[in-house]
This record gives structure tokens, C-alpha cells and sequence, in this order.
């Protein structure tokens, strides 16, 4: 056996034995709260379908002309020949929708945060992160070559000790010619907690640095119109603001909103958006569709039904005597555990986590089991999400159904 599958057998092999091993399950047809997986009929408590727009028929039917105008593909990057007059649409939505001079759409969140974190930062820059930040944002931060400071999850505390350090630190370049960027997820995908955005904004006017804020879990879902995190906390704009389509506007990819000369920088230096073919126009009009119900009063309608659908299932696990994350964990925010769709439920070990998932999808309800190094090792969990478009009946089956498996444990 050579050295390449020799390696990759034996790792494979450990990543089995660590009960750390993951398939891929087929879903046949709509991707809703009704699920057909592997052939099993399923509720689906594991999607990021928040607002319940991934199957609506208005969205595909906004997809369907724009393919037969524009066809599949948009067959180069946007500097070539691939910038449609879709792509310029949604992005001059997206900035008036969050009050922005320009947006930027990206393929996915992942280019996003890449792209623009490679772009903006040198060595000896500062790039002060969260340590529970998205995984694309921490291996941005790396392959920028800038001095990487990773701070204690949403500790304003932590965040202030880095950049006056960052302020005295004689080993980086001078102060004025240097960036201090902190990055931090609005919304933590793992634990559904908040970062402390307003005591962040704060900190980075006091030391003259810059607010990156990645809202891919809280745009759509919070605040009055929609507009995520920064709305709902009612914190000055980030200087950049990067959010998805693929979650609550049940779309894909992703884009970036801030001023005018940020967005014609990376349109010149992106490496992941100069680089890549840009998006399908029909994926750009689907949005846009999305984007339109999500801002209106519909959408209103439908974070309202999230919420109540939050707080029931909360209210069901409570009675039950289910611990979900502690509202006293000492991150900002806590009320957000009755605002936020991401309800997980912490076991510790991977085979126990792994075990209570399948006794759950045994029961016709799909529900993911997260594990290292998705999260850090020993707080494997259940990441529950919950959608608009969720019954209370299937809530109330999903309750009923954790108490029986977690009592038979």
C-alpha cells in the first residue's frame, strides 16, 4: 500500500474508533420541516430554514424565470462576464434593506469571510477573534499572515486587554500604520448565545480599530425588519457586515455589506470573489424574492411564529426537567435563548450524543449530532433548530420524545 492510502486508511480509522466518523444522509425533494431521509419520512429539527423559505413556491418561482431568461450558469467570475443584472439587484437590495452604501454577493459565507479577512489584513496587522468564531472566519484569520489574537468567548474584558496590548506591543509595526480588526459572529452557530456587539463597537471606537461582524444566524430572524443582530441590539453598523442567503432567506451564498470604498476594495482584492465564478442569476432572483418577504410585514408575521415556537419548546423541555443552555453562562445576552432558533441540548461525550441522535431519527425526528471539532471535545450536543414553519404538535412530539429518550438513559 503506498503512503497516501496507507495514511488516510489508518486516520480514517481513528476518526471511527473516536466515535467521531460522519455520513452524509439523501434527502429526497424539499428540504422543509417535512423531510424524506434516506427514505425515512422525518420532522427536521436540524435546518437552518429558519423563517421556513427554503421550499416556498413564490422563491422557486422567482428561480424558475430567472432561468428561463438567464439559463443555469453565469459562466465567469463577475470581473469577467459573469455579473448579471440579478446579481446587481439583490446586491442594491441588500444595502438598502440593512441601511448600507453597498453590498457584495459572495458564492457562500465561507468565501465571504476568506475573502475578505486575505484581503483587508497584513503581517503585523492585529486580528482580534472570539474563540468560539465560525470556522471560516478563524482559518481567514490565519491564512492572513496577521498576528492572531484568540480572546475568551464574548469576554468584553478579554477583548480589552488584546487591543490595549495590541496598543503597547513593541514586537508589531507602528501603531499608525497598523489594522486592528476584531471578528466575531453575531449569532454563535453552536450555541445560539449573542456576542456583545454594543461594549464591542464601544471598544473599537476607544482604540481606533475596526468591527468585523459575520450575522449569518441573525440576519432575518432578529430585530423588527430583519436586519439580524445589530438591529436587535441597536448597536452602531459594524464596518463590516457579512450575512447569508442559505439560512433564513432559504437561498444560498452570501454577501458583504459596508461602505463604498471597502466593497470596491474587494471587488480588486477578494481573492475568493476575483477568483470565482459568480453565482447562478436564478440563485440571485430566488433572493431576491426571499429578501423582499423577509423585510415585509410577512416576515414579521413569521419571526413572531419563531419566537412562539422558540419559547414553547423551551417551556415543554423546562417542564420536563431538560437542561438546554443555561440562560447564566455568562455570555452576552441571555435572552436571546428565547429569541434565537438554535437550541442546543449538551451531553459531553461523542457516543452518547451519537446515541440519543439515532434513538431520535428511530422516532421519525432528525436532529444532528455535533461533535469535536465542530465543538470543543467533551461538550458534544444535540444542536436543536427550530423554524417558523415548525406545528405545535411537531414540537410538542420532539419534547415528548428527548424526555423519553434522555429518562431511558
Amino acid at each position: 500500500m503506498r503512503v497516501l492510502e496507507r495514511r488516510l486508511a489508518q486516520q480514517l480509522d481513528q476518526i471511527r474508533a473516536a466515535d467521531l466518523y460522519r455520513v452524509r444522509r439523501v434527502i429526497d425533494g424539499a428540504h422543509g420541516t417535512r423531510i424524506r431521509v434516506d427514505g425515512r419520512d422525518c420532522v427536521n429539527f436540524c435546518s437552518n430554514d429558519y423563517l421556513g423559505l427554503a421550499s416556498d413556491p413564490r422563491i422557486a418561482a422567482a428561480a424558475q424565470r430567472a432561468l428561463g431568461e438567464s439559463g443555469t450558469g453565469s459562466g465567469a467570475a463577475a470581473l469577467v462576464s459573469g455579473y448579471n443584472r440579478e446579481h446587481r439587484a439583490l446586491e442594491e437590495e441588500l444595502a438598502a434593506c440593512l441601511q448600507r452604501p453597498r453590498a457584495l454577493l459572495f458564492s457562500t459565507g465561507w468565501a465571504a469571510n476568506l475573502g475578505v479577512l486575505r484581503a483587508l489584513l497584513n503581517k503585523g496587522d492585529v486580528l482580534v477573534a472570539d474563540e468560539l468564531n465560525h470556522a471560516s472566519l478563524i482559518d481567514g484569520g490565519r491564512l492572513s499572515g496577521a498576528h492572531y489574537v484568540r480572546v475568551k468567548h464574548a469576554d468584553v474584558g478579554a477583548y480589552r486587554c488584546a487591543l490595549d496590548d495590541s496598543t503597547d506591543d513593541s514586537r508589531l509595526p507602528i501603531p499608525d500604520a497598523r489594522l486592528r480588526l476584531v471578528v466575531t459572529d453575531g449569532v454563535f452557530s453552536m450555541d445560539g448565545d449573542l456576542a456583545p456587539l454594543p461594549e464591542l463597537s464601544r471598544l473599537c471606537a476607544e482604540h481606533g480599530a475596526a468591527l468585523m461582524v459575520d450575522d449569518a444566524h441573525g440576519f432575518g430572524v432578529l430585530g423588527s425588519n430583519g436586519r439580524g443582530t445589530v438591529e436587535h441590539l441597536a448597536t452602531q453598523a459594524p464596518d463590516i457586515h457579512v450575512a447569508t442567503l442559505g439560512k433564513s432567506l432559504g437561498c444560498a451564498g452570501a454577501f458583504v455589506a459596508g461602505s463604498e470604498d471597502l466593497i470596491e476594495y474587494l471587488i480588486q482584492r477578494a481573492r475568493s470573489w476575483v477568483f470565482s465564478t459568480a453565482p447562478p442569476p436564478a440563485i440571485a432572483a430566488a433572493a431576491r424574492a426571499a429578501l423582499r418577504i423577509v423585510a415585509g410585514a410577512e416576515g414579521a408575521e413569521r419571526r413572531d411564529r419563531l419566537r412562539a415556537n422558540i419559547q414553547r419548546f423551551r417551556r415543554g423541555t423546562q417542564q420536563l426537567g431538560i437542561a438546554l443552555a443555561a440562560d447564566d453562562s455568562g455570555s452576552a445576552m441571555a435572552e436571546s435563548r428565547f429569541l434565537v432558533p438554535i437550541q442546543p441540548l449538551l451531553i459531553g461525550a461523542e457516543a452518547p450524543t451519537l446515541a440519543v441522535s439515532k434513538a431520535l431519527l428511530d422516532a421519525g425526528l432528525w436532529v444532528a449530532a455535533i461533535r469535536p471539532p465542530t465543538v470543543p471535545r467533551g461538550t458534544s450536543r444535540l444542536r436543536i433548530t427550530l423554524s417558523a414553519a415548525h406545528t405545535d404538535a411537531q414540537i410538542d412530539r420532539l419534547v415528548e420524545a428527548l424526555g423519553a429518550t434522555l429518562r431511558d438513559r
